[in-house]
């Protein structure tokens, strides 16, 4: 399992809550929860961190084409 170093994670933050992150393993962990209550955390691939934020179901593309 590959860390990211402490000099990387001192300014990378959460896409979702703008918190600093904590490495947990293979993931990031936000250090505060998002605005639905959960903590989002972002796994690290190849020692890259895959900061993407989860896709929200309100924004669907496929499910507004009809509309």
């Amino acid at each position: 399992m590959p860390y990211i170093s402490s000099s990387i994670l001192a300014v990378l933050r959460c896409p979702v809550t703008g918190s600093a992150l904590v490495q947990e393993g293979d993931e990031l962990v936000a250090s505060a929860a998002g605005p639905d209550g959960s903590v989002p955390r972002y796994p690290v691939e190849d020692g890259i961190p895959v900061l993407l934020p989860p896709a929200e179901a309100s924004a669907d593309p496929a499910g507004s084409a009809g509309a």
